[in-house]
């Protein structure tokens, strides 16, 4: 289970970068995740600092949090996260992706929910809503950032 959405902005990259890597911004800009907060004494993104990000599943009440691992932290270009389950395995990769375009940036926001055998009886039984649910999700984040930096 994987999807992406891209929304072009009127901004350098190097302007839109800080608001998706500084993980303290994702309440701002997240339908779902409505907070979060650095772990382990971080202050800021790098490559193997976690997190903790606050969830409000579909928007409906349920309400958890996750742990979170930056695996990809290039200013400007990429800034990637996995989500953690128990024993510290990888459930669900999110990715942005900064591309140069003329008048601006090509954001592209991507999830990729791993192969588990649990997470594929999942993917059985909610793949389609839940995608839809993300995808909706990602335009709705990437369009709130976009509002702001434009």
């Amino acid at each position: 289970m994987q999807d992406s959405v891209t929304v072009r902005m009127a901004a350098p990259a190097d302007k839109i970068w800080p608001l998706v890597s500084d993980i303290t911004n994702t309440g701002r800009f997240s339908p779902e995740t409505f907070a979060a907060e650095w772990l382990g004494g971080a202050t800021e993104p790098a490559v193997g600092v976690k997190f903790r990000g606050h969830v409000n599943r579909n928007g409906w009440g349920l309400k958890y949090w996750t742990v979170c691992r930056i695996i990809t932290c290039e200013p400007g270009r990429e800034f990637a996260f996995t989500v953690l389950g128990p024993g510290g395995i990888s459930i669900n990769t999110w990715t942005y992706r900064f591309e140069p375009v003329e008048g601006g940036t090509d954001v592209t926001e991507s999830f990729h929910l791993h192969s588990t055998p649990a997470l594929r009886v999942y993917w059985l039984l909610a793949g389609r809503a839940r995608t839809k649910t993300n995808v909706d999700g990602m335009r709705e984040t990437l369009n709130r950032i976009k509002a702001f930096v434009e």
